[in-house]
């Protein structure tokens, strides 16, 4: 039966919208945007104007009021890209750097930030890890000194997507070393500052969006930017959080299944000893046990989406779903490549794209240890 949280007229025309946008825009530069190494800006003005930068944000500040389930169908469709590298570019600004501002920010901030980067005028990144401080936040040593009406920041952060490209970052920093959780904050630090600078980093995949070191110098930003109450600044971000481990969750079971989808084709195409691959039975056991994996991943998904929009906490679900997508995709990715064969050791290929790029969800927005360690915790161990 059609799931109508999911499948009304509305969704249908959204889906509709975001396919097209993915199939014109983002599909045929692909390529492209991984030698260029970023997704071209030229890009985020064409999704404001569709209303795609700002799904679940109030429509005050150029929202679309929306919930959850358009942000899944959203990120089902950007799969249709087949570059994981241009989904994080864009994920980042969408669901990672603009959330907080938008719950927590002023009036003014709204106006002068959020409101151009929904309409695509602006691009934002998030800084939150260390060269000390991946998972384990509370280790962040940036610190922000208050000076008059300024903060003084000085500190680094590390494997920052959007590093070459952001307008502004959503920076946690430490703003009182003697608080534990109570001493940090959010501030917005644009980009064009004297004393910021970065660096780019070289990764294996995801290679359509930029990744870099960020520096700060005796950077001064007014106090005025600060996001939300100084000392709210951990307790925001691991709200944040949530968000960024939901949209991995969609991306990696949308793109295992537009892998799958891609590999069959090839499999049915590419005839061994005098008969398409697909119809060897080891090829075909191959593609039933993958299938499952990707529809476990994809309703266990889709269960956190549905208590989300319910207002129901799926902390501990989602924490779940993070660690069995992220798990999933890269047997998927992994098993696709072995079927495509020596064209799946190219970079050209699909598979050889999607083996480098899947390792990532395992990794980022909190690793599986972390969420295992985190679970332990809610277990009662």
């Amino acid at each position: 039966m059609p799931d109508d949280i999911f499948s009304s007229q509305e969704h249908n025309i959204f889906r509709n919208t975001m396919r097209r946008f993915v199939e014109t825009e983002l599909a045929p530069r692909a390529r492209e945007f991984d030698e260029m190494g970023q997704v071209d800006k030229s890009i985020y003005p064409k999704m404001g104007e569709l209303g795609l930068l700002g799904l679940r944000y109030d429509p005050r500040w150029g929202g679309a009021g929306l919930d959850w389930s358009y942000s899944t169908i959203f990120y089902e469709e950007l799969a249709g890209c087949d570059n994981a590298g241009v989904g994080m570019g864009i994920s980042v600004h969408t669901d990672m750097a603009t959330p907080s501002l938008h719950q927590f920010g002023s009036d003014e901030l709204k106006e002068k930030y959020l409101v151009p980067s929904i309409k695509g005028e602006m691009l934002s990144a998030i800084g939150v890890t260390e060269p000390d401080a991946g998972s384990d936040v509370s280790r962040i040593k940036t610190r922000a000194v208050r000076d008059g009406d300024d903060w003084v920041i000085n500190g680094s952060k590390t494997f920052i997507t959007n590093a070459a490209t952001a307008d502004w970052i959503c920076l946690l920093t430490v703003t009182d070393p003697d608080a534990g959780y109570g001493g940090f904050s959010q501030i917005l630090v644009p980009t064009d500052l004297p004393g910021y600078r970065y660096d780019l980093l070289d990764k294996i995949g995801n290679r359509g969006s930029d990744t870099g070191l960020l520096f700060f110098e005796d950077l001064r930003v007014p106090v005025s930017n600060t996001i939300g109450d100084p000392g709210r600044g951990f307790q925001q971000q691991m709200m944040q959080f949530q968000d960024e481990r939901l949209l991995a969750c969609v991306s990696s079971y949308a793109g295992a299944l537009r892998l799958w989808e891609i590999t069959r084709e090839y499999a049915e195409n590419r005839v061994l000893f005098g008969k398409p691959l697909s119809k060897m039975q080891v090829s075909q056991f191959k593609f039933v046990e993958m299938l499952t994996q990707i529809t476990a991943a994809k309703e266990l998904t889709l269960s956190c989406v549905r208590k989300c929009i319910a207002g129901e906490d799926a902390t501990k679900e989602i924490s779940m779903a993070k660690i069995f997508c992220g798990r999933m995709g890269r047997a998927v990715a992994d098993e696709c490549m072995q079927l495509h064969g020596g064209f799946g050791y190219m970079r050209e290929s699909a598979a050889g794209r999607a083996f480098v790029d899947t390792r990532l969800i395992s990794i980022g927005g909190g690793s599986d240890e972390t969420m295992i360690h985190y679970l332990a915790k809610m277990l009662g161990f």
